[in-house]
Formats: structure tokens, sequence, C-alpha cells
């Protein structure tokens, strides 16, 4: 018997035996995730850039329909990462074979072109939420900046700035933790950042009360920003818009099953799931609610693009600039948590097409004085080097955060929280056509393209107009 025999014989006898000690009965190291690791994954990725343009959108929103909209936004994501988190195991949700990626949960619900469909848009969504948050970290480090020459100068100096170095700098440190190999190492990167998360969510919602307290009133209207102060093209784009910004901040389906395969069983993975989603999405919904509408019933139709450096505030700077700080180091953990998948993507297709390509397999161990020896991989230090690289031209082409946002929101709300999840749950399930629930579904399905594709013009809209006025790698701020 030869080697790849024993190591098939060996996995089938853990599968049977549901795993050991060590192993599971995939017959991979002991997973070691729990609920409260995966919601640390999960708020990470989800209480992101997004959460500091939902002042914004409630502004163009109203005071009735900006609450509502966040919170069916909410009762959605819930919804469909339940039915997405049914699909990490195929057949029996115990000890069924286990789908280790998004796309590998599509291809064995749905196979087909699907597949390729699924992997082009979640790919795509990843490479554009990574630009996303280049630009909205540059934003935060100049915001840091500024804040501290609108203090020195008492706000006589405009202090204007280019975003440039800003986010060749956040590059440079992408470049470094990217050489991180998988999720599992990046437990501590997670909750670093989920705690950061907290802290400048809680910073603007507390500047957004302190606002409200010497504005001696609460701002805003029931219908939002009022026709005068846009034209009524505007108020259509801009609600428009409004809706893909609100999708972008709960928008992080795509990584969920790569998340799920870093929890531990028992419970079984789906359990462990859904109340890690419950417990995360019940989180977020309270913050977005309050920092949303505290920013809105601070500044009104005044409100600022990005909550926290569209200088809505500039005192007390140091509150600013603990709450910048804090933004940029949660956007380092979000970025690697949304671009591990497609790091993992590209290196197993590698290997899959050069199997024996030292270049793809074979690391080398660099000795650190005090620490275990560094395992670096040629191909994967080029490879991501190369991506990080990319995204921040990319960032520097177009740095306008809100319809940025709201673009990436748009597209990857329908095809990615919505559509994939209910097709595959109505595959797993068996439902059968035309029956009341697949009816239901699939005018879930089709009310939520809907919303998708007004918001994302809304946002094309947006960026059509930057565009106007907008010179290459000369922003200023």
């Amino acid at each position: 018997m030869d080697r790849s025999q024993q190591t098939v014989l060996a996995i089938d006898m853990l599968s049977q035996t549901g795993g050991s000690k060590c192993f599971d009965d995939d017959g991979k190291v002991k997973r070691t995730g729990s609920v409260w690791t995966a919601s640390a994954h999960i708020i990470t990725a989800v209480i992101g850039s997004g959460v500091l343009s939902l002042a914004w959108a409630t502004a163009q929103l109203g005071w009735i329909a900006g609450p509502v909209v966040m919170l069916l936004f909410s009762v959605v994501t819930y919804f469909t990462s339940s039915l997405l988190a049914s699909c990490y195991r195929s057949g029996d949700p115990i000890s069924g074979k286990r789908n280790y990626t998004y796309m590998g949960a599509v291809r064995s619900n749905l196979g087909g072109v699907k597949v390729t469909l699924c992997g082009i848009v979640q790919y795509l969504n990843i490479f554009g939420v990574a630009i996303g948050y280049t630009i909205a970290s540059a934003i935060s480090m100049m915001a840091i900046k500024r804040s501290n020459c609108f203090h020195k100068s008492g706000g006589k100096d405009p202090c204007q700035m280019n975003s440039t170095p800003y986010m060749i700098a956040f590059g440079l440190v992408q470049i470094l933790f990217s050489q991180i190999p998988d999720f599992d190492q990046l437990w501590w990167l997670s909750i670093l950042a989920a705690v950061m998360s907290f802290t400048y969510s809680s910073a603007g919602l507390a500047l957004g009360i302190a606002q409200v307290v010497v504005n001696g009133k609460v701002k805003g209207s029931l219908t939002g920003i009022s026709i005068g102060a846009v034209t009524e093209t505007q108020k259509i784009w801009r609600s428009f818009q409004a809706l893909g910004n609100i999708a972008f901040a709960y928008s992080y389906s795509i990584i969920l099953i790569e998340i799920q395969d870093s929890v531990k069983s028992p419970p079984s993975e789906e359990k462990t799931m859904k109340k890690a989603t419950l417990v995360s999405v019940g989180v977020t919904t309270i913050f977005y609610m309050l920092c949303g509408c505290m920013g809105y019933a601070a500044f009104g139709d005044l409100s600022p693009g990005n909550l926290l450096t569209g200088f809505g505030f500039y005192n007390p700077y140091w509150l600013l600039d603990i709450a910048n700080a804090a933004i940029v180091i949660h956007l380092i953990g979000a970025y690697q948590v949304y671009c591990q998948p497609l790091f993992a993507f590209i290196e197993k297709q590698a290997s899959i097409c050069f199997p024996d390509s030292e270049f793809i397999a074979k690391d080398i161990k660099i000795p650190i004085p005090g620490f275990k020896p560094l395992r670096l991989n040629l191909f994967r230090l080029i490879w991501r080097t190369v991506f990080v690289i990319i995204t921040t031209d990319i960032s520097m082409l177009l740095p306008f955060f809100n319809d940025v946002v709201g673009l990436l929101g748009s597209l990857g709300f329908w095809p990615l929280t919505v559509y994939f999840p209910v097709e595959m749950y109505i595959a797993q399930k068996k439902i059968p056509r035309w029956s009341t629930r697949w009816v239901c579904l699939q005018v879930f399905s089709l009310g939520c393209l809907v919303v998708s594709i007004a918001a994302a013009a809304g946002s094309i809209a947006g960026v059509v107009l930057d565009l106007k006025s907008y010179k290459p790698f000369q922003s200023n701020y």
C-alpha cells in the first residue's frame, strides 16, 4: 500500500469515527474555532469602513426610511447567512462532506456554469473590497494629520494634503501581513480588529451625541435631505446610492464558509455559525442604528460622507486621532480577513497546475532569535505582493470613498448575499419548483435584485459626477 492509499484509508477511518484528538473527520488538523472567534471574524469583516457612511446614508433617506432600511438589511443578512451556513456540509449536517470555500459550496450544490459565475463575482468583489479598504484607511490617516493641523492653526489653515503617500504606506503594511498563510493564524488579528471597530464606532457615537447636546436639538427630517439642497434627480440618485452604502456595511457572506471552516465540532458547525451570525449581526445592527442615527441627528442634511473624516468634527482632536487610528488598525485586519479566500484559491490552483514546482510548494525557514522559524513561501510572497500593489495603484486612481463603497455594496449584495445562498438552500433541501416555499424564496431574491440594480445605478452616477473634476494621483482632501 503506497502513501496516498494510506492517507485515503486514514481519512475514511477518521470519517467513520468522527475524527480523533488531533485530527478532524477530513484528516485536517483539529479545528479550534468557537462562537466567539467566528463572531470576532464576522464583526471584523462587517463593522468596517461602511459604518462611517451610515450617517450620510440616513441623511439621504430620512428618519423613517433610514432606520427601516438598515433593519431590513440586517434581517436579510441574517436570513441568507443562516441559509448559507446550512450549505457548509453536503448531505448530513453532522458528517456530510465539507465545503471549504464559498465557491466549493456552490460547486457541490449547484455545479455547472454557476460555479464559474460565482468565482468571478466573489473574487472581483474581494478585489474591490481591498480597494475600498485602502481608500478608507488613507482617508483616516490623513484625518489624523488634518485634525492636528486644524488644532495648531485654530481652524485657519485648510490643511489640504495628497492621499497617495498614505495609500502607499497602507499597501506596505499589507504586503507584510499578507504573508500570514491562512485563516487559522489570523484569529489574533481578527480579535484586535474587532476591538478597534468598537473603539471607533463608540467614538463616532459619542461625538454625535455630544454634537446633539451642543446643538440643543435633533436635526434631520422624516424624508431626508430636502429638495433645494439638492435637485430632484440628485435626491433620487443619492437615495439609491444610500442603499448601496448600507448593503456594503452588512456584506460578509463571501467569507462566511471560510470562517465556518475554522469552527470546531461538536456541536455542528451549522449550529455554531448560526449562533455567531445572530450575535454578530445583532451587535452590528445596534451599532449601525446608533452611529447612523446619531450622526444624522447631529448634522442633518450636512451629514458628512465619512462621519469621522468628513470633518463634521475636529474637536476634541485627540479623540478623533484615537478613533481614526482604530479605523486604520481595524482595516489592516479586515483587509486580510477578506483577502485570505482569494489568496488560498490562487495558491491552490497554482499547486494543482504545477504539482512538482518547488517555487510554489517549498517553504524557506528563516530563523528568528527567540521565536519559531518564519516559514516563507516564494510564490506566496511574490503573488500576494503583486496583488497588494495592484489594489493600491487602483485606489490611488479612484479615491472616491462614498461612491466606491456604494458600488461595491450594490454589486456584491444580490449575487453573493442573496442569490447563491437561496439557490443552494433550495437545491440542498430539494424544495419542489412552484411550491409555496420555492415561490417565496424566488420573490425574495427578485426583490433584492431590484434593490441592487437601483443602488448600483446611484453609485455609478456618483462616480461619473466625481470623475468630471478629478485628476489622477492628485486627490487632495
